[in-house]
């Protein structure tokens, strides 16, 4: 019986407060560690904020990808074998295996009605708010792994039309719609973000509604416990 009521108490939680992930890549060094064959950092996402509020610039979200051209790449997780994919599915109701799914972690950089580019003379994202007498405003971002490659080679105004390069640099502007998010990884040039899915049904930007919660706090390993800071750089 109280296995019964903590195994339901548990799925609740799971369901409802926030659940552990694992990062996969090196897309957000140095705030959030993982790569090929190491052992990634454990992260705790809750997902009460987001019931109350939408996310914020500087939020480090999960979120699942929204369209094929974030998920191409994406295998399932689960087994071949029927039986044991029951399981894995029953497990992950409790947080003990990872939901199948493309779950991405990546840091909101602007919010919807926004319009975001890069770069200025000195390499900075730029966001422009949607109200009169906006101007452009370039970020502050002390969280980035490195500088936008070519940081010391002004972006050249006379070609706009360069939507994004494999260096990583100019992209925009892109004006995010209402209800979504410009998402972008720490590690610059090691993270496939919203640059690179610019041509899907909403340039590189991802829905709220796929928001899975707001990395709060790194559980494992032991080194690397502590909290996941949300710094705005607006």
């Amino acid at each position: 019986m109280l296995i019964g009521i903590a195994a339901v108490i548990t799925a609740l939680v799971v369901t409802f407060i926030g659940r552990p992930y694992v990062i996969p890549s090196q897309s957000m060094e140095p705030t959030l560690h993982g790569c090929a064959g190491c052992t990634g950092d454990r992260i705790y996402v809750q997902k009460l904020s987001y019931y109350f509020s939408d996310p914020k610039p500087g939020d480090v979200v999960v979120f699942v990808g929204p369209t094929d051209s974030w998920n191409r790449h994406y295998r399932s997780i689960r087994s071949t074998n029927t039986a044991v994919r029951g399981v894995q599915n029953f497990l992950s109701f409790f947080g003990l295996v990872p939901p199948d799914e493309n779950d991405l972690v990546k840091r909101v950089i602007a919010t919807g009605g926004q319009t975001v580019k890069c770069c200025d003379e000195q390499g900075r994202i730029l966001v422009l708010d949607d109200e009169p007498g906006a101007t452009w405003q370039p970020l502050d971002e002390p969280y980035i792994q490195t500088s936008n490659p070519d940081r010391n080679n002004p972006f050249n105004p006379e070609r706009p039309d360069i939507p994004f390069n494999a260096g990583g640099r100019a992209f925009g502007p892109v004006k995010v719609p209402a209800g979504n998010l410009w998402v972008m990884g720490d590690n610059r040039r090691e993270s496939a973000d919203s640059r690179y899915h610019m041509d899907d049904e909403y340039q590189g930007t991802v829905p709220i509604s796929d928001v899975r919660g707001k990395a709060v706090f790194k559980i494992w390993p032991l080194g690397r416990i502590g909290f996941v800071r949300s710094e705005d750089p607006q």
